[in-house]
């Protein structure tokens, strides 16, 4: 081990964003025992990056970047009375009915018209389609087809009986869902990243990023011989092991003209678009529910994944068991359970002891949110541990980087066996940067996933989808677009694997959750389905 001299207090670095090559020096510090290395200093670094041929991964990333650019074409935007309007758009329930059957499917046809009545001739609206029952505490998503001419098929599988309210949400015009498409894939200034080295009795700040474009000797920090890099800017008399914190802020960045932004104004997000608020009739009609089979790894999530009922998420594919405290108590025995994420998985291990009261939290003597959280159970043998995936990882608190790791960095350190669970989840800190940042670290993680089950494929790996949020904030950076861009990749990346799905964003859209962190009854029906797998 070597001695580390570790501040009593670091001085925010963020809080001096706008002078960007300022270094600040902080003379109060204690000792501190630190063990292991950080990271790798390439001195004189002059770019970014360096003239090579593109890897296997490059070209993989270049390939689905090139589909979803085919996918989410240009479309012209010249005023907001052509854009694709909610009120003036038609939703028609097809074959309409007194009274429905449990296991229907209610198909509604949607036709596109712009703010003066006009047909559109082209699809790409971004919608989001739920059916509820409020006292029943019952909700499903439904499934919407886009015909690229207009029109839209949505589709409801009505799962139970009573009285079910229909909602479709115009949530971005097909010229908004343009417009984020390529303002997204722009450019990496939104947010500014900012380094807190450590050395001595010194610690300055310095620009950090995930791309720095200067002419300046720079750190450069690598994974995996450069598959995963992030940069600071090296300050003067100081090594690039030195370090320690991290913190972001917004910028002032947007990549959207003044006319488009008119499009995310918040009276034009999130429209209904069904004119008739009037609940339908569903009966059970002697209808027998189909035998399913429990829940396995590798099953293929259908859409929709299910539905939540009375507090209860019950699945659309497989049967899930309502498991007591003694049956999860037997389950989570001997279990090791790493959660590797963001905040929206460090919710489960928060509520964690709910489920199973005999695990209790083991202080590693972090600070903050974003340190790395342990729950043990000594007696049985339990380890449930949440880390954050690193880079980009978006806050304004510092944030250590000692023990940083990337999900993939995470996967290879761990030898696996039957009683390993890995739950991943990756996207919210994703959304601001351009769409290859993404789809290069789920390809990475893939990979990551495939050299695990060489060497233990009896390891069980879970992936949580991300969730939807807040539908008003900061469209640009953080909107739900971004989010369905990235879960639907993901599915894609992930679909030929062994792994177990928490399909989060549909549950968060069953539930009606638009926040970014969902009320404790939302994680427990995720940790529940998270369970069915491993039980």
């Amino acid at each position: 081990n070597r001695i580390l001299l570790e501040p009593i207090k670091l001085i925010d670095p963020c809080r001096s964003f706008s002078d960007r090559r300022k270094f600040t020096v902080v003379l109060i510090f204690k000792k501190q025992k630190h063990s292991g290395s950080l990271h790798t200093e390439i001195p004189k670094m002059t770019g970014h990056q360096q003239d090579k041929s593109p890897t296997e991964t490059e070209l993989k990333v270049r390939e689905i970047l090139e589909k979803l650019d085919r996918q989410i074409p240009p479309r012209p935007f010249t005023h907001l009375n052509y854009t694709t309007s909610a009120t003036q758009s038609t939703a028609t329930i097809l074959n309409p009915q007194d009274t429905y059957c449990v296991g229907d499917l209610l198909d509604i046809l949607v036709e596109a018209r712009d703010h003066l009545g006009n047909r559109k001739g082209y699809g790409g609206d971004f919608m989001r389609a739920r059916m509820f029952s409020p006292a029943l505490k019952a909700g499903a998503s439904g499934k919407v087809t886009d015909f690229n001419n207009g029109t839209y098929l949505v589709s409801f599988i009505l799962f139970w009986e009573g009285p079910v309210s229909l909602s479709i949400l115009l949530v971005h015009p097909s010229e908004g869902v343009s417009a984020l498409w390529r303002a997204r894939n722009e450019g990496y200034g939104r947010i500014a990243f900012k380094g807190a080295f450590v050395n001595g009795t010194s610690q300055v700040t310095a620009e950090c990023g995930l791309i720095l474009e200067s002419s300046s000797e720079l750190c450069k920090y690598l994974y995996r011989g450069g598959e995963e890099v992030f940069y600071c800017m090296k300050p003067r008399h100081m090594p690039c092991e030195a370090l320690t914190h991290v913190c972001t802020r917004q910028q002032g960045v947007s990549y959207l003209t003044a006319k488009e932004k008119d499009l995310f104004q918040k009276s034009n997000i999130g429209v209904e678009m069904m004119k008739n608020p009037e609940s339908i009739a569903v009966s059970q009609c002697n209808s027998n529910e189909n035998v399913r089979k429990k829940c396995e790894f590798g099953m293929e999530v259908p859409t929709p994944s299910g539905y939540t009922f009375q507090g209860r998420w019950v699945s659309a594919q497989c049967t899930q068991r309502l498991l007591n405290s003694s049956q999860i108590n037997d389950c989570l025995k001997r279990k090791l359970i790493y959660l590797l994420g963001d905040s929206t998985l460090r919710q489960w291990i928060e509520y964690f002891p709910k489920v199973a009261q005999t695990l209790k939290p083991f202080d590693l003597h972090g600070t903050g949110l974003y340190k790395k959280h342990v729950l043990l159970d000594a007696e049985r043998h339990i380890l449930v541990e949440w880390k954050k995936h690193s880079h980009p990882f978006i806050t304004v608190q510092l944030y250590s980087v000692i023990d940083d790791g990337y999900i993939p960095q995470e996967i290879d350190r761990l030898p696996g066996d039957k009683d390993t669970v890995i739950v991943i989840t990756l996207g919210q800190h994703f959304r601001p940067f351009p769409m290859e940042l993404f789809i290069h670290r789920a390809i990475s993680i893939q990979k990551a996933i495939e050299r695990l089950f060489l060497r233990s494929p009896d390891t069980k790996v879970i992936i949580k989808t991300e969730n939807v949020r807040e539908m008003n904030l900061d469209t640009e950076k953080f909107g739900d677009f971004h989010g369905l861009i990235q879960y639907l990749t993901a599915k894609e990346i992930f679909k030929d694997l062994h792994v177990g799905t928490v399909d989060a964003w549909d549950m968060t859209i069953a539930c009606g959750s638009s926040n970014l962190h969902p009320p404790d009854d939302v994680i427990r029906q995720q940790i529940d389905v998270f369970l069915n797998y491993i039980c």
